[in-house]
């Protein structure tokens, strides 16, 4: 088999992901779920986190691992080779494998926030994904996300390029949080 050199990784980071960068606690690790080349793993380091992709893809786990730890793991057809761990943010981006979405709210720390995008049930008008497997149903993602206090939530229709998503930024509220006055999650960067 031929050993190819890793892609370089152009994309940049999800306009949706830098939003909510913030909420991520400081210093935490971040985990970006079927990260391919490694766009948000380098946005995450830039900002100071560790980071840890994973990926099925073995050029896209070679990028990956130029920034942090690249896992490379059939997250559909095998185990889930991060059980127990958790992290103070979990990625996920153009993305959908329904049965794993359990595993990734309960690898959101306390604490920790989920920043999760994906295509939406529309998208088939406009291209691909077209399979239903693929498409989030309307109000899905934020209904997944019981036992997470939703910060920001869209569910609509993108230019450029077209397509139909859910989005949403979630943050695990720690169990020792209740104290009478409600959690600040600042919907914006502090200055």
């Amino acid at each position: 088999m031929k050993n190819n050199p890793p892609l370089a990784c152009t994309a940049p980071p999800s306009d949706w992901v830098q939003r909510w960068s913030h909420l991520v606690p400081a210093g935490a690790v971040v985990l970006d779920v079927a990260c391919g080349q490694g766009r948000h793993l380098r946005w995450f380091r830039a900002l100071g986190h560790p980071v840890t992709g994973i990926d099925r893809d073995v050029q896209a786990v070679q990028s990956a691992s130029e920034v942090g730890e690249a896992i490379l793991a059939d997250i559909e057809g095998a185990p889930w080779p991060l059980a127990g761990r958790q992290f103070g943010a979990v990625v996920v981006t153009n993305y959908l494998w329904r049965p794993l979405l359990p595993t990734l709210l309960a690898s959101v720390a306390e604490g920790g926030v989920l920043l999760y995008e994906t295509f939406a049930h529309g998208n088939a008008s406009v291209g691909r994904p077209a399979r239903p497997d693929f498409l989030l149903q309307p109000g899905e993602l934020i209904a997944a996300c019981t036992g997470l206090r939703v910060v920001a939530y869209e569910n609509g229709y993108l230019h450029a390029p077209e397509r139909f998503v859910q989005r949403i930024a979630a943050v695990r509220v720690p169990a020792h949080a209740d104290t009478g006055a409600p959690p600040r999650h600042p919907l914006a960067p502090p200055l």
